[in-house]
């Protein structure tokens, strides 16, 4: 890897310059050079070249590295969330195409350092990473590599039974800090009587009586119950109760670790990608390229954001919401007004000319994940305008086909497919199943089902580390399912669901 060479650096200063001039806040952000085999391996690390040894990163350096060579692809950028960014661009581009990787860049590090999804992040990541790297190999040394592989990928297995929103909300612990301690504390919630002689009539002593009582069973049951509330954060709740090691501990809690370091990433894919592409976009066209480069860029841009049928390309969704809302805001497309008028002609040429096209961009650039972006600006106009739809398949013909057009049901599949990125709630429900210390999962159900190749195997490495059998309940065909592992086998029996737990 080496430094900008100095007409690249020329470069690189007056992009920043005119990003700067439309408003983007980024941090200090570090480019290198680097040829194709320097960034497949860097991006085979997840953009870290000082990432703990795994075999796994060695099979994506490989795949990268010979899909590149074949012509199948290729990686013009690459970016990390750090304080200060470090960016590499990919020596023999063309002059456009490091021009563009340039602006996209500090679009990204623009986001990285105003997203609140991303600001409890670390951002000395490259330091932890490499401190991580030193500890993997510590181990390695001690306890031999086979050993450290293997249990390094049961972690990996589990990296996303984690909590993503965990960082910012705080949720009750494992007790009930506010549950009484004696039987006097409780009691039934009474309705207020203006008149001291309408009490009895307003609260009866015999309802009174039995919603104690009610509470009073509540209470045991909680008190009974560990944990209080389901675990979103199974990692975690592995961390503080599975007999574990002491290194192993210390791998769980740096494969945890990271995985909330690239959760964001994860959850506003569109936003960023499309950010990215928006600012690249209008410093490149309105400052940047020489007249002879236009059709050069127009040819890279169009490769970008070109769509296939059935496939989500998010910096083509997230560009076109850019701009979508910056055409809204600025003409006034948007409120109680605006969703009041039918007259298709009015709508058509609306414009209060308002203006705030810009200011809108940059608050909700601030405020949402992909999740509440799409649900929040994602309009039946632009799904008819960018013609979008729903597919499915078809078993009769065996093929993927056009399922619907409508837009709640465009809207409904996109929003499921980014909800926890598309995967099943699983909790910890009860870590004394059956009163016998076993580990009881439960799938929250929200229309996603289980891949039950996948949950046997996730099963089989929560074993190893819980060390005692372990269960999930899940509904397969509509019917309640206990799947379990106990060792040495797999059970899978029907399971009459209890009431879910109050949740935190």
């Amino acid at each position: 890897m080496s430094r900008l060479p100095s007409p690249l650096q020329e470069m690189r200063d007056e992009i920043e310059g005119h990003a700067k001039a439309f408003g983007l806040e980024f941090f200090e952000t570090i480019f290198e050079m680097v040829d194709y085999d320097q960034i497949s391996e860097i991006a085979a690390y997840g953009g870290f070249p000082t990432r703990y040894p795994h075999w796994r990163f060695g099979m994506e350096y490989d795949q990268l590295s010979k899909s590149s060579e074949y012509g199948l692809s290729k990686i013009y950028e690459m970016v990390i969330n750090t304080d200060p960014a470090y960016a590499y661009l990919l020596d023999g581009n063309r002059l456009v195409d490091q021009r563009t990787v340039i602006a996209h860049v500090f679009g990204h590090v623009d986001f990285f350092a105003n997203n609140y999804f991303f600001s409890k992040t670390n951002r000395k990541m490259v330091d932890q990473m490499a401190n991580h790297a030193t500890r993997v190999r510590r181990l390695i040394d001690k306890l031999g590599v086979e050993k450290i592989e293997r249990f390094i990928d049961v972690c990996l297995s589990l990296d996303n039974l984690i909590d993503y929103n965990a960082p910012f909300i705080e949720r009750p612990g494992a007790v009930d800090a506010d549950l009484p301690e004696t039987d006097r504390e409780v009691s039934a919630h009474k309705l207020r009587a203006d008149r001291g002689y309408m009490d009895e009539f307003i609260n009866p002593p015999e309802v009174l009586a039995q919603e104690r009582a009610a509470r009073l069973k509540e209470i045991e049951e909680r008190k009974s119950r560990f944990p209080v509330h389901p675990q979103r954060d199974v990692l975690l709740f592995l961390m503080q109760y599975a007999p574990l090691e002491g290194w192993e501990l210390e791998i769980l809690n740096i494969i945890r670790e990271e995985a909330y370091y690239f959760a964001p990433q994860g959850m506003t894919k569109i936003m960023n990608e499309g950010w990215a592409s928006y600012w690249h976009s209008r410093i490149l066209c309105e400052k940047v390229l020489q007249p002879s480069e236009i059709i050069d860029y127009a040819e890279a841009m169009s490769g970008v954001l070109a769509t296939s049928p059935g496939r989500l390309n998010p910096y083509k969704l997230g560009i076109e919401l850019w701009r979508d809302i910056e055409h809204r805001w600025d003409r006034g497309m948007f409120g109680p007004e605006w969703e009041d008028c039918k007259d298709l002609e009015a709508r058509e040429q609306w414009d209060k000319q308002l203006g705030e096209g810009q200011a809108k961009l940059f608050q909700s650039r601030r405020l949402y994940n992909d999740v509440t972006f799409v649900d929040e600006f994602l309009t039946q106009d632009f799904v008819e305008r960018q013609k979008l739809y729903t597919f499915g398949y078809n078993p009769k013909k065996r093929r993927w086909e056009i399922d619907s057009r409508q837009f709640a049901q465009v809207k409904q599949q996109l929003l499921d497919s980014l909800t926890n990125f598309g995967q099943p709630f699983i909790e910890v429900k009860d870590a004394n199943f059956r009163n016998r210390a076993e580990l009881l999962l439960s799938h929250r159900f929200l229309g996603t089902t289980l891949k039950l190749d996948y949950a046997k195997e996730v099963l089989t490495n929560l074993q190893r580390i819980w060390k005692r059998p372990v269960y999930i309940e899940t509904i397969v065909d509509d019917r309640a399912r206990l799947i379990g592992f106990d060792g040495s086998a797999h059970t899978d029996e029907t399971w009459d669901l209890s009431p879910p737990a109050p949740d935190s």
